[in-house]
């Protein structure tokens, strides 16, 4: 087995993730709970680390612990401010937070970073980062789909900007709020994708469009099992229309997906006739925080 570099730990909001990573990245070992920030009390932050690392803590002493997410917001352990873009990997590193893990161990929490639109909106990003500094992209568009869905623009090595769509909330309101999600059957036919990204091309709009997802249904052209995945396609065809149109980049795009969310980003990004290059979130994460690492 290859010697641990790194406890590499994804802290987010409802959820803890960490691996014992080697200095390529390849994870050694898993775990994970539901213990998000919002789970931990004040104060508790070292005690609920060390119930999921403490026993690779304990036959690795010394062995760096590396963390991002929600672990650095106002709510987190400690806030780590976010790093103004344009930046780097060199940069985000320059501003990592230090944190007391108890027994003269001392942990690191990653920066999220800041960014403003052509208009001046603010936007920010916690975790996501530390995909992007995995990504070995150093000029393109990489998408890192989500709830809160991230569109980074890179350019000579440097994070130049980046975007935020709420396409996870607003699919989740579509589908469980509204008259959308009665119609909707199982098992979902992902056929029904593909017709909701051209439905997001045509005149009108989402709120238009996704009207659409009823009539067609109650005029029987389209299967309830096609709902869902009509009204997904809506809103990625949606998202990646303007992302391509925000990130100003004529080549190929990275999009840090796999599985079923990844072939979606896929088709909807051949729609417009651009191709995309498929990173496991996993490895970028492990591999970003090893690339910080190594800067700090």
């Amino acid at each position: 087995m290859s010697a641990p570099k790194l406890i590499a730990v994804d802290w987010g909001t409802t959820r803890l993730r960490a691996w014992l990573v080697d200095a390529d990245g390849g994870v050694l070992a898993r775990a994970g709970a539901d213990e998000g920030i919002m789970a931990v009390p004040p104060g508790g932050f070292p005690a609920a680390l060390r119930r999921q690392v403490g026993p690779w803590l304990g036959a690795h002493p010394g062995l760096p612990v590396a963390m991002a997410g929600m672990v650095g917001s106002r709510n987190g352990w400690v806030e780590a401010p976010y790093v103004e873009c344009p930046t780097t990997v060199a940069g985000i590193a320059a501003k990592l937070a230090r944190v007391d893990l108890g027994d003269g161990v001392e942990g690191l929490i990653v920066p999220g970073l800041a960014a403003r639109d052509s208009s001046g909106a603010p936007d920010v990003m916690r975790g996501e980062e530390t995909k992007l500094a995995g990504c070995d992209v150093t000029d393109g568009a990489v998408v890192m789909p989500g709830t809160h869905a991230k569109w980074a623009r890179v350019g000579d090595g440097e994070i130049r900007g980046f975007s935020t769509f709420m396409t996870g909330d607003f699919y989740a309101a579509l589908t469980e709020h509204t008259i959308l999600g009665k119609l909707a059957e199982e098992p979902e036919d992902e056929a029904g994708f593909l017709r909701g990204v051209q439905a997001s091309r045509r005149p009108g709009g989402l709120t238009h469009q996704a009207f659409s997802a009823r009539t067609l249904v109650l005029m029987g052209e389209m299967p309830g099992a096609q709902v869902k995945p009509y009204v997904s396609g809506l809103l990625i065809g949606g998202e990646v229309a303007q992302g391509l149109a925000m990130s100003d980049d004529k080549g190929g795009v990275t999009v840090v997906a796999d599985g079923p969310l990844g072939r979606f980003y896929e088709l909807a990004l051949a729609e417009h006739g651009r191709e995309c290059r498929l990173l496991a979130p996993e490895d970028v994460f492990v591999r970003g925080l090893l690339r910080i690492l190594d800067a700090a």
